[in-house]
């Protein structure tokens, strides 16, 4: 047995006793202890490894390298589903807080390449989360009402509500890096946006809204086997758009214009991670380490009771 596994087995049983602990506080100390040791099968954590620093060259990242984590597949696909169980603990844990006037709240940008595997994110590092309390949203360009408005617009609309969890698939920072590329607006228009997203997340974050923003760095071997596997499946024909390969082209602008972006945005509230998304297994359990440590160290409690219990006992007894 890898030592991975022992470690996985051992989180299982500290949860498994956490269910049975004699109080409510103690149960939430066992399962943040629990948390911890879930995170001990990394030899360092992602958020030291794959943090966006100034000399950090996006275009250096080897797509298909694992950063931080020795073990294969299978481990991480068990990883996942362990933390993605705890992800749901605290996701209700902060909702019960909004409920009751907390203004904690969790923003998940997910930018990268076409074919980079950010759907596929959002439906395993989320797949035991609570609707409720959970917000997706896609970004394409913008259309419509859209364009009557300043490009933050669309973005404040979307932006999660006290308690929940808001996950964008693209996002404000769309509207610097295409009009940089297809010159679509004046230069001065664009460059401006960096400053503005700056402030507009330090006013979140303020707020008592955490934000987690990461690249999906995919490699363009990687893209190219999954265009072709939709050309090859039916099933996938509607996931290939033939202006896909027009991004493609642009490869090195899209990398020089996201360069620019992390440089200007990755700030101390709010931080860009670039990650390697060759293997599908490893970033997902990325995005999950990210999040299960973002939640829990928002170290929330279970809100009161703000009634008298026996009362309430009494009452329902003449019901």
């Amino acid at each position: 047995m890898s030592s991975i596994a022992k470690t996985l087995n051992k989180v299982e049983d500290r949860l498994e006793k956490s269910e049975n602990c004699d109080s409510v506080a103690e149960g939430l100390a066992n399962a943040a202890k629990a948390s911890e040791l879930l995170s001990s099968v990394w030899t360092l954590p992602p958020t030291q490894l794959l943090r966006f620093h100034h000399d950090t060259k996006v275009s250096d990242i080897d797509g298909d390298s694992t950063p931080g984590f020795d073990g294969n597949k299978d481990d991480a696909e068990r990883f996942i589903s362990i933390s993605s169980s705890e992800i749901a603990r605290y996701q209700r844990l902060m909702y019960a807080n909004g409920v009751k006037g907390s203004h904690r709240r969790l923003l998940i940008v997910l930018q990268g390449m076409d074919a980079s595997g950010k759907g596929g994110i959002v439906r395993h590092v989320f797949s035991q989360g609570d609707p409720m309390g959970m917000h997706y949203h896609g970004f394409g360009a913008p259309k419509g009402e859209e364009l009557d408005h300043d490009y933050l617009w669309r973005i404040k609309r979307e932006l999660p509500n006290n308690g929940w969890i808001s996950i964008f698939d693209r996002s404000h920072y769309e509207d610097i890096v295409m009009p940089r590329i297809y010159k679509t607006q004046p230069e001065e228009m664009w460059q401006a946006r960096y400053d503005e997203i700056n402030r507009f997340e330090s006013q979140l974050t303020a707020d008592g809204c955490a934000i987690i923003k990461i690249f999906l760095v995919v490699s363009k071997d990687e893209q190219k086997r999954h265009f072709l596997s939709r050309l090859d499946d039916p099933t996938k024909y509607w996931k290939f758009d033939p202006s896909d390969l027009e991004a493609r082209a642009r490869w090195d602008d899209y990398m020089a214009a996201w360069q620019d972006v992390f440089l200007r945005t990755s700030t101390e509230q709010a931080p860009w991670y670039l990650v390697p998304a060759d293997n599908r297994w490893y970033s997902r359990a990325v995005v999950s380490e990210l999040l299960r440590n973002t939640l829990k160290n928002m170290n929330m409690i279970w809100p009161p009771l703000e009634v008298d219990a026996d009362e309430m006992r009494r009452q329902l007894d003449t019901l």
